[in-house]
């Protein structure tokens, strides 16, 4: 059964891996930005209910931080509960690296063209550009936490290839 405690502390997790793989892997050149820079994100908790919510005909996203660190940029961390037969999206892919981590429920992994049987306790890693997805195939909410980002000081990598970035 799907738990708020349970849900914040995949939150916390998948945070800390994203943020420190990105931290020992990766440094800012400092170099200047014509773009003014989003605010740095700052240490904090966000609990389910200040979370910012979007609802959607497969279920409900929360959105816990969006920005940037001090190693990483386009920054976004959220929980997913996803319906029974349902996805947020079909398959897809983009420069960001990205971390899913599923909470609760069951379903299917789609990665770089295969199908992989999802359940509880699976982490998925998604390099750029790799098209990636999962489905609720089970008969109770599938629960899902992401962590996405581009590193700083690294340039995103370049599209492969002009396939269309949605399956």
């Amino acid at each position: 059964m799907f738990t708020r405690t349970r849900t914040l502390t995949f939150l916390a997790a998948g945070c800390v891996v994203g943020v420190v793989g990105a931290v020992l892997t990766m440094e800012s050149t400092g170099a200047a930005d014509p773009q003014p820079k989003p605010k740095q994100l700052t240490s904090a908790v966000v609990s389910w209910d200040d979370a910012t919510s979007h609802k959607a005909d497969w279920g409900e996203m929360r959105f816990y931080f969006r920005g940037e660190t001090r190693s990483t940029q386009d920054v976004l961390t959220a929980v997913a509960v996803v319906k029974p037969g349902k996805s947020v999206h079909p398959a897809h892919r983009h420069a960001a690296e990205e971390y899913l981590v599923i909470a609760e429920g069951s379903g299917k992994w789609s990665l770089d063209g295969k199908e992989i049987p999802a359940k509880r306790g699976d982490v998925l890693f998604v390099e750029p550009w790799v098209f990636h997805g999962v489905t609720n195939t089970g008969d109770v909410p599938l629960v899902f936490m992401v962590v996405r980002y581009n590193p700083k000081g690294m340039d995103v990598p370049p599209r492969p290839d002009d396939r269309p970035d949605e399956k």
